[in-house]
């Protein structure tokens, strides 16, 4: 596959994701290099990283983190700051960050922050990953259970997609992923969407495929405005109440903690219904929306009682501006429009929409 060039790096697969991650060792000559993995990816996906890395006799060093969501913190970076620095890391030194989501944007974070910033290459082995969070230069960590609060946008040097990595992969992590191919398909290609949504038609070798056309989607809409002014809000839709529904499950010890992509699913769900209602989105394309995306996502039980909650929780999202929460809406399939105000008792309607709907 032909690489993705992204506005200051990029994206290669497979076997050319390796040479290219050795060429760049090679022709730069980091310092040292350091390897940041989870608990889950140093088992299952380091030996082989390891194997096809060539470090020139350049000295690498493993950094371990926990794995999961509730990690993903300032206090694991101060940990990472601490590892860099105790193992004489210095401005020249390389951090590759070989891992899911939390790993690449944690990551990201440290190396753009310490020593005012040194180079890193992600290294994504969740389908998430490699679709959306390793993409785009997206760099964080959550304060208490608010998503990406703390970050900066500063893109690595090049993005390693192995698909090989999918197979250590539990089938709720591969479907929590297929949520952002879900949106890239709702918010740009009408096409790509219809695809994804009869994957019965689709051979299972084709999976490379349409990962490498969702990184295109997204790099096409980031390249176009990488500070997130105007376009780049799009890739939020699903997100607003998504992140707020995540937080709040992971906070509250009653509720199970969901998988960013299935959060993600409900917020894509209620939000198209509101769109319904604000952006004129057809009530023949709600149905083909609710339908495709619980094809894949089964109905999560969110109480009355949460809604206020969760509600509260959108004052925190980062699209919001001068004390108004703004949405992220579908005027069709394809045709996203940002910036959108909506009433409560519209957002009430979604949340009663939802937990109605029978397939």
């Amino acid at each position: 596959m032909k690489p993705i060039t992204t506005k200051n790096a990029f994206v290669c697969f497979n076997s050319d994701a390796y040479n290219q991650v050795n060429s760049y060792i090679k022709e730069q000559s980091p310092s040292m290099i350091f390897v940041l993995v989870d608990t889950n990816t140093h088992n299952d996906c380091l030996p082989r990283f390891l194997e096809r890395l060539e470090s020139h006799e350049i000295i690498v060093e493993v950094m371990e983190m926990p794995e999961g969501e509730d990690h993903k913190t300032i206090d694991i970076c101060m940990g990472v700051w601490e590892a860099l620095s105790e193992y004489g890391a210095d401005r020249k030194s390389l951090l590759i960050n070989l891992g899911g989501g939390v790993v690449t944007d944690l990551g990201g974070f440290v190396a753009s922050t310490y020593m005012r910033g040194i180079s890193y290459i992600n290294f994504p082995t969740s389908l998430l990953a490699m679709v959306d969070a390793s993409v785009g230069g997206k760099t964080g960590v959550d304060l208490g259970a608010l998503k990406n609060q703390i970050g900066v946008i500063n893109e690595g040097e090049i993005v390693g997609i192995d698909t090989e990595f999918l197979n250590t992969l539990p089938q709720n992590q591969m479907v929590s992923g297929f949520s952002e191919m879900l949106k890239h398909g709702l918010i740009y290609d009408k096409e790509y969407w219809n695809i994804l949504t009869h994957l019965e038609n689709v051979d299972i070798s084709e999976l490379d495929t349409l990962i490498y056309d969702s990184v295109i989607i997204k790099n096409k809409i980031v390249s176009q405005d990488i500070t997130e002014q105007g376009l780049r809000k799009t890739l939020n839709f699903g997100h607003t109440l998504g992140h707020a529904i995540e937080s709040y499950f992971l906070e509250n010890a009653d509720k199970t903690p969901l998988l960013h992509g299935e959060a993600v699913a409900v917020g894509m769900l209620l939000e198209t219904y509101i769109s319904t209602k604000v952006c004129g989105l057809t009530t023949s394309e709600l149905d083909i929306i609710t339908s495709g995306v619980f094809k894949s996502f089964p109905k999560v039980n969110i109480e009355e009682n949460d809604i206020k909650v969760i509600l509260e929780l959108l004052k925190f999202d980062k699209k919001n501006s001068h004390g108004k929460i703004n949405f992220v809406l579908l005027e069709a399939i394809g045709k996203p429009k940002i910036d959108c105000e909506v009433k409560n008792e519209t957002i009430l309607e979604a949340f009663e929409f939802y937990s109605n709907y029978n397939k």
